[in-house]
């Protein structure tokens, strides 16, 4: 590498290590108590959940993204073995649904049925698959259409784009994917510490796979790639399902 590339790369990881250092604000808070996520498909937009125990009624705190609802319930009085009953009201009609069956730990997700009026434990079938698709995919046509605009054209590279991609960015998704999709910040704070591990792995192996061109233009593609996929993925997880 020349002494010019070899100083670009410098200038690049300094501006990255300057970034991660930068502060920011954060608030801290006790513990959350136990929580019980209803996940529902197309949630009806008339559609409420109260969970009713000891002659108490609970709303669900409710968040919507994209064709997923999340209907949330904290308490601490939540116990592995209780039995919870919640009243469905939608259009115009209502109906009880009891939760029998023991919570697994301390946050716990089961899916509504709405049309059985059933609940399931965990997700829908196929759940994780889809959404990591999604990302999987859109991440691939955004940094392909950079990979193209940066000149790469050998089927060999792009075998090796396809190949390092998969790994560093189906790895990243499916972190993501296993944890709390109904706290965002979560999410986004797994997404920088993921994406720096993800920069570090493609910064190294695209150069090492790739011959079609200089190792400088590898390196400073590798790094625009991995900025507009992390802006890209900051917002992705507000507006899709994760």
């Amino acid at each position: 590498m020349s002494k010019t590339g070899k100083r670009v790369l410098i200038g690049m990881m300094l501006c990255t290590l300057i970034i991660i250092s930068l502060p920011a604000m954060a608030s801290a808070n006790s513990a959350e108590p136990p929580s019980l996520v209803i996940l529902i498909n197309n949630p009806p937009d008339d559609l409420s959940i109260v969970m009713e125990s000891d002659e108490n009624q609970q709303s669900a705190i409710v968040r919507k993204v994209a064709w997923e609802g999340y209907y949330v319930f904290y308490s601490r009085d939540m116990q592995v073995d209780d039995e919870y009953t919640f009243k469905i009201t939608t259009n115009g009609e209502n109906f009880d649904c009891t939760l029998d069956a023991p919570l697994r730990g301390y946050n716990n997700v089961v899916t509504l049925d709405i049309a059985d009026r059933e609940f399931n434990p965990g997700t829908y079938p196929f759940r994780s698959v889809l959404l990591v698709s999604i990302r999987l995919l859109l991440t691939l046509i955004l940094e392909g259409i950079l990979f193209w605009f940066f000149g790469f054209r050998q089927k060999s590279s792009w075998l090796a784009f396809l190949a390092i991609n998969l790994i560093t960015q189906g790895a990243l998704n499916i972190l993501l994917n296993s944890g709390d999709f109904f706290m965002p910040s979560y999410l986004i704070l797994g997404l920088l510490i993921g994406e720096f591990f993800v920069f570090t792995a493609e910064m190294i192996a695209l150069p090492f796979f790739i011959k079609e061109h200089k190792v400088i233009r590898i390196v400073i593609y590798a790094f625009t790639a991995n900025v507009i996929s992390l802006i890209a993925g900051s917002y992705l997880i507000t507006i899709l399902p994760v």
